[in-house]
């Protein structure tokens, strides 16, 4: 009688055990699914945003680049928020406009050259 009493009690620990993994594993996938649904949400207001400040050639131009350069474009696309917020630049950005920040952004870089003696 004592064994079955010992047996039993390790088996309500066993599926205590068992519930509370379940619980931490779903309230895991939870927390996950909403973080995505955060992330989701984060970008679809990025893309609004920038459909309010380029013209759709301009948005072409730089889905071009994100293909190519996606980190490049992802920061070209934060700082195109940013100075469209701050009132640095007249809205909607055409793809002249675009061009010509491209074209600074790139006169920025520096070359390293290699010489060999």
């Amino acid at each position: 009688m004592e064994v079955f009493k010992a047996v039993n009690a390790g088996d309500e620990e066993l599926e205590e055990i068992r519930r509370r993994k379940l619980m931490e594993l779903q309230q895991k996938i939870l927390q996950e699914q909403e973080a995505v649904e955060a992330q989701k949400k984060a970008e679809a207001q990025r893309q609004a945003l920038l459909r309010r400040i380029l013209t759709p050639e301009a948005r072409q131009r730089l889905a071009n680049l994100k293909i190519v350069k996606p980190e490049f474009a992802a920061q070209l696309e934060n700082q195109l928020i940013y100075i469209a917020q701050q009132g640095m630049t007249k809205i909607p950005i055409d793809d002249g406009q675009l061009k010509e920040i491209l074209r600074r952004l790139q006169t920025s870089k520096r070359d390293i050259q290699i010489r060999r003696i």
